[in-house]
């Protein structure tokens, strides 16, 4: 009977014994996990920032790529920013230094340092009506293409995250004759486009050709600004729709 009283107590010691061990081993848990939870949602959330890199993007160029003609959230940059968020990546305008007037060589002096501030993984260009306007030649034109191309590419990290844009053709608007200097607008920057389409394909690089489009405002008042000069948003909305698709490939890797 003494020992039968015996084993009893002492499996209820033991029973005792183990509650208290296991109470007291899930408060340390608990304790534990309240110090380690928040430090590994924090990593989680650093894992998934850095697969959701933000794109530094800067657009460089004159007075069509800050949407002289539209509002500044109508600017086709600034369409190609949320178009590209919208469709997962994750992208953010950091610079957009273009100025109506604006030439190659005020790109070189006064955007490139704009750029090489900036950190950017991906530029769009679109610059050289106001070199034709001024009558710049074909070969100081090239020549200023060159160094700045040069230049964006000797800054980038992928050296193909450039997206070049043709100069549309402004001869077809109401005022864009007043700015002609009695040559043959159409003709010259074509000329001009030429030499933007064959630099882009001698560096692998994507060229978007908007002059043909442009020239669709000839016969669509819609498609003019009020200044009878610049594209209106809905010519820019057009312009960015052609430009988005490339980007969206090169950006994607698709």
């Amino acid at each position: 009977m003494e020992k039968h009283i015996s084993y009893t107590y002492n499996c209820r010691t033991f029973a005792l014994r183990n509650f208290y061990l296991s109470r007291n081993l899930i408060y340390i848990l608990n304790k534990t996990m309240r110090v380690l939870l928040p430090v590994l949602i924090l990593i989680c959330t650093s894992c998934m920032s850095q697969d959701k890199k933000t794109i530094r993007y800067v657009a460089l160029g004159d007075s069509y790529t800050i949407g002289t003609g539209a509002e500044e959230n109508e600017a086709w940059p600034v369409l190609l920013t949320k178009h590209l968020n919208d469709k997962g990546l994750v992208t953010k305008l950091i610079a957009n230094p273009a100025r109506n007037g604006f030439s190659t060589q005020n790109l070189i002096d006064l955007e490139l340092p704009v750029f090489d501030s900036s950190k950017a993984d991906f530029v769009t260009l679109l610059i050289g009506v106001n070199d034709w306007v001024r009558g710049v030649d074909t070969v100081e034109f090239s020549k200023n293409l060159n160094f700045i191309l040069n230049h964006l590419q000797e800054k980038l990290v992928l050296k193909k995250n450039i997206l070049l844009v043709t100069i549309p053709d402004f001869g077809v608007t109401p005022q864009g004759s007043r700015y002609s200097g009695g040559r043959d607008i159409s003709a010259g920057i074509t000329e001009y486009n030429d030499i933007i389409k064959a630099e882009a394909k001698k560096r692998g690089l994507i060229c978007m050709d908007i002059f043909p489009l442009s020239q669709k405002m000839k016969n669509n008042p819609s498609l003019v600004a009020d200044d009878g000069l610049h594209p209106s948003a809905k010519e820019y909305a057009e312009w960015e729709k052609l430009i988005f698709t490339e980007v969206y490939k090169v950006l994607s890797g698709n």
